[in-house]
């Protein structure tokens, strides 16, 4: 059931998405070198490796580290790339995992490939055996700012409560938290 909701949800946002998506193509091309989309190794469901794609906010030669662990951040941001991560719009690409059932709307977060602590924990919680989402239940109750081991105590908690109605709830609040540009750390 989730998987049908997932693909018709993804074809529904891509469809109803594609104008702004072909716009943010352009505008990220026009304003940086390099490709419009930056393809990120990410741990998947049951720690598989993925190539989850984002609209590229960040320079070509930037590390491949999260955000916060960067010493100046900002320095490696596209003319756009704050607008971008702000707004949540370098997520939009994402749809195409979602349709290739690498990812679901709601699920923890992908990993990076280099985050061993994050990956560890999960593991050791049966975390790993879902599949990653667009959204989850940690980044509507802190985003960025959590620290590992509470964004991993959250994903528990969705492990064990989730069902239609909880990611109903998840998706709304993430509207929420993206119009208002709440726990965007950059």
């Amino acid at each position: 059931m989730k998987r049908v909701v997932d693909l018709c949800l993804a074809l529904f946002a891509g469809f109803v998405l594609a104008v702004p998506i072909v716009t943010i193509v352009l505008v990220v091309r026009l304003t940086s070198s390099g490709p419009a989309i930056y393809w990120s190794d990410r741990i998947g469901r049951y720690n598989q490796i993925f190539k989850m794609p984002k609209f590229r906010s960040m320079r070509v030669e930037t590390p491949a580290l999260a955000t916060h662990l960067l010493i100046n951040p900002d320095a490696y941001l596209t003319p756009i790339g704050s607008f971008l991560r702000k707004s949540s719009l370098d997520e939009l690409p994402q749809l195409w995992s979602i349709l290739t059932g690498d990812m679901s709307f709601v699920g923890p977060r992908p990993a990076l490939f280099n985050q061993d602590d994050l990956v560890t924990l999960r593991t050791e919680h049966g975390v790993h055996e879902l599949l990653p989402g667009l959204t989850g239940w940690a980044q509507v109750n802190g985003r960025d700012e959590l620290p590992i081991p509470q964004k991993v105590a959250l994903d528990v908690e969705y492990l064990k409560r989730r069902s239609f109605w909880f990611d109903i709830r998840i998706l709304w609040l993430t509207a929420v938290k993206v119009l208002r540009r709440d726990g965007v750390a950059h």
